[in-house]
């Protein structure tokens, strides 16, 4: 057992688009930056240096070399923080601790929480208990390098493993429901039953925020519209109210920096001007819809028709994502791909029979991507169709974007402040005596 009552628990969720992090007991997570680093091989910046230099660089290349030796095996430097990626530098590349869900670079997992500790949140993690909010498919390999990284490295007092799905059903009050996350990398329908998920049940799709903004920019770009990163031009004033833009060249930006770049701006024009249409989209019903417009950073503006309710309707009809000129290689897997409702109800009729008629009735939204306009109703409207007749459908998500958006975090955050789960923490006299290993006991 672990009485941390007097000091406030850490709660951190490391999402595939955004990472959360902040006290138990508190509304929102105090720090929110994102899951990507950006990371420059020192060879590269030495090489470039010897370049520019041609004498004397022998000293500031040792120098380089020694201040970031502790960074990721000394070969290269890591940049966390919306800040630190905001700031274009030469062979500068983007990259993410995860694949498909899963952490596949700890290196760069633990940079992120260095951040969240020190730049953040400012604390010492030796003080604080730390609860990690963990998708549900996470294997016991992973959950052991996770607590070996918290006790080893940072001394953590004590510590707590919770699938999203979990703590999503926590932060609505339920001990039972069904939880769509749809999130930045993919999209997860978990049940949920007593606390606990019914991991045989669990459906995911590749389909999350990241594909749409994609599909996004792909249908854009077919129609002759070009997407200037931010640090690709500067706006010089020519008259009062009149900007000229100036085009800069930077020949050493990676590619992956460019798509973040275009990335951070289509991804906003999906959350300003993208809702889920009422029906199943239809190319000769909407080619006449009134158009949004939107501008640029560039100071150009787009007309967007058609697209607003094309790219939401990819969640709930996968298929058409291969209409858009671009996203050809998604028609290898999209057979395989099903939308929103259909895995709602395969998931469901993988539970008891018992308890479907309760999921059916408590199916929850949470994720990023769920805080589409209209999303909610229409997966109602489609389930309904496709249900059983004696289901009674009911699907619930908060009315509150920031609630739906960090409702993962927001259900670590009251499970870490009750009483009664102080003695649920895997202490580290118990990871000295039993090894990472008993973390599946601890957190089952």
């Amino acid at each position: 057992m672990y009485g941390g009552d007097e000091v406030s628990a850490i709660v951190i969720d490391l999402g595939s688009h955004t990472c959360k992090a902040g006290y138990a007991g508190e509304d929102a997570p105090k720090a929110v930056f994102p899951s990507v680093v950006g990371a420059i091989d020192q060879m590269d910046v030495d090489e470039s240096d010897d370049a520019e230099k041609n004498s004397g660089s022998g000293e500031s290349k040792n120098n380089s070399r020694n201040v970031d030796g502790d960074k990721a095996k000394g070969k290269r430097k890591l940049y966390v923080g919306s800040q630190s990626l905001g700031y274009r530098r030469d062979f500068m590349e983007v990259l993410s601790p995860l694949k498909d869900g899963i952490v596949a670079d700890w290196d760069i997992v633990d940079s992120i929480w260095e951040h969240a500790f020190r730049e953040c949140l400012l604390i010492d993690p030796k003080e604080h208990p730390m609860l990690l909010a963990e998708p549900s498919s996470n294997a016991q390999q992973q959950r052991e390098r996770a607590a070996e990284l918290m006790f080893e490295k940072y001394k953590a007092p004590a510590l707590f493993l919770a699938k999203n799905a979990v703590l999503t059903s926590f932060a609505s009050g339920r001990a039972t429901s069904l939880v769509v996350d749809s999130g930045g990398g993919s999209t997860t329908v978990a049940p949920v039953h007593d606390g606990y998920v019914l991991q045989k049940a669990v459906a995911t799709s590749p389909i999350g925020g990241e594909f749409l903004t994609d599909c996004l920019m792909k249908s854009l770009e077919s129609k002759g519209i070009a997407m200037k990163p931010r640090y690709s031009f500067r706006r010089k004033e020519i008259r009062p109210g009149e900007f000229q833009t100036v085009d800069l060249d930077f020949p050493n930006t990676t590619e992956s920096y460019k798509l973040y770049s275009q990335r951070v701006i289509a991804s906003d024009i999906k959350e300003c001007v993208c809702r889920a249409p009422d029906t199943p989209y239809d190319e000769s019903a909407y080619s006449n819809i009134p158009t949004t417009s939107y501008e640029l950073p560039d100071g150009q503006t787009l007309e967007i028709g058609a697209d607003r309710f094309k790219i939401p309707d990819v969640l709930f009809n996968p298929s058409l994502a291969q209409s858009i000129p671009g996203m050809e290689s998604f028609a290898e897997i999209a057979p395989s791909v099903r939308g929103l409702p259909q895995m709602v109800i395969e998931s469901i009729n993988k539970c008891d029979v018992d308890i479907r008629r309760e999921l059916f009735s408590s199916i929850l939204l949470a994720g990023g991507t769920a805080s589409m306009q209209q999303l909610k109703e229409r997966l109602e409207k489609d389930l309904l169709e496709e249900s059983p007749q004696a289901a009674r459908v009911k699907v619930l998500a908060s009315g509150n974007a920031t609630e739906r958006r960090f409702s993962v975090w927001i259900g670590g955050s009251i499970l870490a402040s009750l009483g009664s789960f102080q003695q649920m923490w895997f202490s580290k006299s118990e990871y000295e005596e039993h090894g990472a290993s008993y973390i599946q006991r601890k957190c089952p």
